[in-house]
Parts: structure tokens; sequence; C-alpha cells
């Protein structure tokens, strides 16, 4: 971890010399801060004598009118002493003088027990932690001492009051706040001001570097010529001009003129032009010819002189050929993707400021944003070679479909874009869009193998959605989340409801973030139960989110927060210890739950110490491994963690945790995954069983993954059972276990012991819905 010399607690420099430094360098702020500080104490406690004579008539007066006036003397000395301050120790000296009176003066006046006393009792140690300019090992003592003295004299004036231990807390937690304030606000004060001095530093040896390299370029031996004006002929030259332009000695260049140098002879007409505007001129491009003959790039530096009575010219001449075509190159390379030499990020940025600030009357800019579907399961399955093809030929296919006046772009990754200046209707955009994805969708031959080219395309225009380059790509990349989340394999046209829909997005995922701050985010636990006897044999824990208006949020409500994998993964964090405090609760208060399940997201498996972290908390918890369990999908394993995530299920269920295969039969489950992954249950998925009275497709399904549970030695749970039909085919097809609302709606875990003391749940016949309803409203 980086060191910034800064104290952990204080904030202030380790290095006493260095706090010096920092304080003698914020002196006259300081002593600016103090008189203001002071002259205020002394006006405002002056205008109080005024609200003090309210107590005329009362022993109070008599406490407090002196009170207030000492106040105001001390403040006044104190402001006329730190005008003879010189050091921020002596500054700091009165300014402790100044709380401590103050502090005193005030402890007097509080014992009124006024409402405004007590809110002195409050703001005064406020004012002195984050208002008084002294150092923090008498910021803190002087900040407690004062909330002592306020509470004394707050409370010394009769009998305690009720809200006594209250108030003690509050200033206890007040300290504790202000402590941490101060803390933060010396660290980025001292942060900023090292942050000044280094940039100072660096801008002084930025100079002398630039000296020093300066000095170095004049040393080296460049070809340097003087010349005549006048008469065009070289007069002097030094040993690398006479190899360069081709002459042994001063001699051999008298017969050669400046004009026979320059390829162009307007270049040396345009440098002496400049010379007359100002007598030098640097980093003049020209061509002229070597010693053999060959054009050359020359970049000259000349100044004009006088040599005796006539004009001459001193230059220095530094060939660039080879760094002109290197700068080609690097430019190239800076504004081109090294992969399918297209032009990258940085050169359709250039490309796309231009068109919208070039755009006319009457004219379109239209961008089309491409995203290549499921690049990545090609990437893992097939490898990267396989996936360099495939943008690759991308690339070609989208050059081939596009106006020779139009930009292709590769942005990075699977991303690509099309920008093009022709004047397109929403409608025309929608045509070229599609033609564009259906050059995509031709399968691409990879060794031996068709690797499917499906892309997703997000269409913006200008100026009919935006004119500013940033806005305009955000349109476009609107649109293109619209179409993956439509189904992919198609092009969207940018509507305003596409922001709106996101802003709600970001919009959900910051409250999301305020409730796990706030622990609002709770599991609600819905029962399995034994579909042969109805008996509870564990409960899945679902997420929900206790809204402070809206009650019990389902976790559907805030699916699409859930997208963001590190929302996703703070709450099923959240879920995971609250399940295991509530398992623990109900272990120890005799409440026997079979076992509580939790859904891990993909992400979790990107920590190689998930099963040591997992198995850690049961253990802080004293819940058995072999009472929880945990639900994954398959596609753990499409992802580039699917080995780490193999080991560390294996790690769970060898540790006596129990694995689901969650979802099954959804996505992209096959044989090969059920084989891999260490799993003891398959859950079927409620879209199947929702179907099952009406036989077909669903009911085959169903009945086929039951048989390969079997045949696997492994239980199956059907999700969803809301009907005595489907329980009934279910049990008659051998389905071991079920979860639905036929059973029992999730509940609050204050609410599981009722359920487990129930018994069996399964519905009595024909008080169905009575019995149904009952447990549901639980």
């Amino acid at each position: 971890m980086h060191d910034d010399g800064l104290l952990r607690f204080g904030g202030e420099f380790r290095d006493t010399g260095r706090e010096a430094a920092f304080q003698a360098a914020r002196l006259p702020e300081t002593l600016r801060q103090c008189r203001l500080i002071f002259l205020l104490s002394a006006v405002l406690n002056a205008l109080f004598l005024i609200s003090d004579w309210r107590f005329h008539g009362t022993p109070h007066f008599f406490v407090a009118v002196p009170a207030r006036l000492a106040v105001v003397f001390v403040s006044i000395v104190c402001a006329l002493l730190i005008r003879r301050v010189a050091t921020f120790r002596r500054a700091e000296a009165v300014t402790l003088l100044w709380e401590g009176c103050v502090a005193v003066g005030v402890a007097f006046l509080v014992s009124s027990r006024s409402d405004l006393a007590l809110f002195v009792v409050m703001l005064l140690p406020a004012i002195f932690y984050l208002v008084a300019p002294i150092s923090f090992r008498w910021t803190l003592p002087f900040g407690a001492a004062t909330s002592l003295l306020m509470l004394a004299g707050y409370l010394g004036g009769g009998p305690l009051p009720t809200t006594f231990i209250g108030l003690i807390l509050i200033l206890v937690m007040l300290n504790v706040a202000l402590s941490l304030v101060v803390i933060h606000a010396n660290r980025l004060r001292r942060l900023e001001w090292q942050a000044t001095q280094s940039e100072r530093a660096a801008k002084e040896a930025l100079g002398e570097s630039r000296a020093m390299i300066e000095r170095l370029f004049m040393a080296v031996p460049i070809p340097l010529v003087v010349t005549s004006v006048l008469e065009g002929r070289f007069l002097r030259a030094n040993d690398a001009a006479l190899r360069y332009l081709g002459g042994r000695a001063e001699a051999d260049l008298g017969s050669v003129t400046v004009s026979d140098m320059f390829v162009e002879p307007e270049s040396r007409r345009e440098l002496l032009r400049q010379l007359y505007q100002s007598e030098h001129v640097g980093e003049f491009e020209a061509r002229i010819r070597d010693a053999g003959g060959t054009s050359r790039d020359a970049l000259i530096t000349a100044t004009s002189l006088t040599l005796g009575q006539a004009p001459a010219v001193v230059a220095g001449i530094v060939d660039i050929t080879e760094r002109k075509a290197a700068e080609a190159q690097a430019r190239w390379q800076a504004t081109h993707d090294a992969l399918t030499g297209l032009p990258n990020r940085l050169l359709f940025q250039e490309r796309l400021q231009a068109a919208l600030a070039a755009l006319g009357e009457g004219a379109t800019v239209s961008l089309f944003l491409i995203d290549l579907d499921d690049f990545k399961s090609v990437n893992d399955t097939l490898g990267h070679d396989a996936g360099d093809a495939l943008l690759i030929e991308a690339a070609i296919r989208l050059s081939r479909h596009v106006e020779p006046d139009d930009l292709v772009a590769r942005l990075g990754g699977d991303e690509f874009v099309v920008l093009s200046t022709r004047a397109f209707s929403p409608a025309a955009a929608q045509a070229k869009a599609d033609l564009l994805l259906a050059a995509l969708r031709v399968p691409v031959e990879h060794a031996g193998q068709a690797i499917s080219a499906r892309a997703s395309l997000g269409i913006a225009l200008a100026p009919q959605h935006d004119r500013e380059p940033v806005e305009l790509m955000k349109d476009a990349d609107l649109a293109l989340y619209r179409a993956k989340a439509l189904g992919r394999n198609m092009a969207v046209i940018y509507e305003p409801d596409m922001r709106a829909a996101m802003n709600a997005r970001v919009a959900i995922c910051r409250e999301l973030g305020e409730a796990l701050a706030q622990d609002r985010i709770l599991p609600f636990y819905q029962p399995q139960i034994v579909l042969a006897t109805g008996a509870i044999d564990g409960f899945e824990a679902l997420a929900r989110w206790r809204h402070p208006q809206r009650g019990i949020v389902p976790a559907a409500a805030f699916q699409q927060a859930l997208e963001d994998p590190e929302t996703s993964q703070a709450i099923g964090d959240a879920i995971l210890r609250q399940a295991i405090a509530d398992l623990r609760g109900w272990l120890e208060a005799g409440i026997d739950v079979p076992r509580v399940w939790v859904n891990l997201a993909p992400g979790v498996f990107r920590d190689p110490s998930l099963p040591q972290k997992f198995l850690a908390l049961l253990d802080a918890a004293g819940v058995p491994a072999e009472r929880f369990g945990v639900e994954v999908t398959e596609t753990v394993l499409l992802t580039r963690n699917g080995g780490d995530a193999e080991r560390a299920l294996k790690a769970l269920r060898e540790s006596g945790v129990r694995v689901a295969l969650d979802d099954f039969g959804t996505g992209y489950a096959s044989l090969t995954h059920l084989r891999r992954l260490p799993v003891d249950l398959i859950k079927i998925d409620r879209s199947f069983v929702r179907h099952l009275a009406e036989g077909g497709e669903d009911a085959a399904i169903v009945r086929a993954i039951i048989n390969l549970a079997a045949d696997m030695k492994l239980d199956v749970i059907a999700e969803g059972v809301e009907s005595r039909e489907q329980q009934e085919f279910l049990l008659g097809h051998g389905c071991g276990f079920g979860q639905g609302y036929r059973y029992s709606r999730p509940i609050a875990a204050s609410r599981v012991p009722w359920l487990v003391r129930q018994g069996g749940l399964l519905p009595a016949e024909p008080a169905l819905g009575a019995r149904r309803d009952g447990i549901a409203a639980a």
C-alpha cells in the first residue's frame, strides 16, 4: 500500500519537519481565520447580550451576563494578540486560550437549560473541531473537554433529565464523527499541499531537463550552414553539412546555390519571408537534396544575422525522412486496429466530431453501433484464434457493405461502428442496418467449423436524436442495449424512452446501494417440500427489498439492477450473511430447519478463496455445513471462471454443503455440464412446470429431466408448483420435491418457526384454497 507520510490517526504529517513546513506555508491563512473567529465571537456574543436580557429578574441573569461579557472580553483580547503572532505555535496558543475561556464561559451560559442552551451544547464542540485551526493533538482533547464542560454546565443546574443517557451518547457520537471529519479534512489539506509541492518540484526539474536537452541538441553534430541572402550561396558549412550536401571541403560548395538544395524553390522563398517577419524560424519543414541527389525531408532552424554589411542566415538541418515515415506509421498504428486494420476508437471520434461540426441544413450523420452476439462464447469454446477470425471477417463484410465515404471502425472487443454522412430517414437507416446484419449472419468458416456471426445493432441519427458526439454515442449504445434485451440479432433505432429506462436503472441501482447500506435487503424464505408427505425439506432464501414507501419489494421488481455485477454480488453477500444468521437463530431456538438454500451468482467464483470464506462464515456462526445448500446455474461453466467454479463447488460439497443446479433446461444445459458440476439435485424451472397439465412438449421435457436425474441418482425439485394437477403429475413421474405458491409464498424469517410447526404443507382437499391462502398469508 502506498505510504503517503500521513498519520492514520490525526491525518497530519508523520515527519514533524514536514508538518512544520506545511503549517508555515498556511500561516497567513491561519492568522486570517483566527482573526475572523475571534471577531465573530466578540460580535455575536455582544449581540447575544440582548437575548440574555430575558433572564432579567432571575438568578440566571447574574450568571449569563458576566459569562457573556467574559466571552466578549476574551475574544477581543485574542483578536488583539493574534495580530502580533508570527508563528503557527503562537497562533495555536492564542486559539487554545480562546477555546478554553469560551468553553468555561459558555458552560455557565448553558446552565439555563433552555432549548437554545441544548443547541449550544452540541454546537460549540463542533465549532472547535471544525473551525479552530489547531493541531489534532489539541483538537481532540479540547473538543472532548468542551463537550464535558457543556454537559456539566447543562446538567449542573438541577435534577438530571430523563434524556440524560441519550444526551451523553449523542455527545460521544458527535465527538467521534467530528474527529473523523477533522482527520479526513487534515488528510485532504496535506495531500493537496503535498501535490502542489510535488508539482512545483516537477516543473523545476522539467525546466532543468529542457535546458539540458537543448544544450545536448546543439552539441550534436548536425549539418550547420551559413548562407548569403542576396547571392544565395553557401558561406560556411560544418563537416556534417559537407557530408550531407555532397562537398568534401567548403570550397566544393562554392558552386552550389541554396536554391539548388531545395527541391521546391517556393520553400526557400517561404523561409526567407518568415525570416523577414521574425528573425528566427524554427522547425521549418522542406524537401532538400542530399549528396546523392536524393530528395529528403528536412527540418530547418534558421536565424538572421549580419556578416559585415551583408545579410546572412545561419541554419541547422535535421534529416527527418525516417522520422516522418515513422510518424506516419505510428499515426496509422495509433488510429487503426492492429487485428482488423480498421480505424479505431480514436480516429472514429475525430471523424465523428468533424462530421457533426460540419452538419448543415438537411444533412444527417448516422451511427450504426454493432456488437457481435455471443462472441465471448466463441472465444471460450473455440479459442481466441476463432474469435480473431470472426472479428476479421466481420470487419471485411462491414467494409464491403458500406458506401465509399462511410467509416467502419472497431471500437474494441467485439464492438464495431459505421459512421455515415449520407442523408438517411429512420426507415432508410433501418434498411441499411438490416443489410449489415444480413451480411454478418452468414456463418464464418474457420478450421473446418462454421462459426455463427450474428450481431445486434443500435442506430442513432443526428440531428434528430442528438448533435453532441458523446450524447449521440450514448443514444446508439442505448439502442444497442435495447436490441440485446429484445433477444439480440436485430437492429433498433434510438427512442427517447430508452434514455429514461437507463436512467431508471441507474436510479434503482443507487437506491439499492442505499438499501444495502441501511440493511434493507433481506431474505424471504420459500419452503421446499417432500411431495409425497408435505414435510418441509428446506427453504430457499429469496432477496427482498424493504422499501420505506412500497413495503416489501420482490426481486422481480429490481431485476434490471441485478444485471449490474457489483450490485448483484453485494445483494448476494447480504442475503448469504443474513440467511446464515437466521438459520443459527432457528437452530438455537430449537426450530428444526432441515436446510437453507442460497443462490450464488457466476461472478462470485472469480474469488479463488470462495469455499474457505463461505465455510468460515458457517463456522463462525456455528451452523453445520450440512444445513446449508447453494444453487447455481450451468452458465457458471460458460464463463472464464468455469474451472474455478467447478473446483469451488467441489470443495463446498466435500465439506457437506449441498449443491443444486438451478433453472435446468432453460439455458445452455447439457449432459456435459451435468457431469462436470458436482451437484446433488436438479431444479426444474417453473417455465416447464407452468403448462404440465396441458401435456405437450413441457410435460415431455419434465419427464425426461426426472428420468435423467433418477439415472444419475440425483434428487429433483420442481419450482412454481401452483395446482393439484401439477403436483400429481410430478409425483406420478417420480419427482421427489416441490416448491411453489401451492404450499407457501416466500415468508419473512420471523414466520419460518410458525410454518415449520405446521408439519405437512400439502393443501387439504377440497378446501384447497383456504389452506393455501392461510399459509400464503404467512
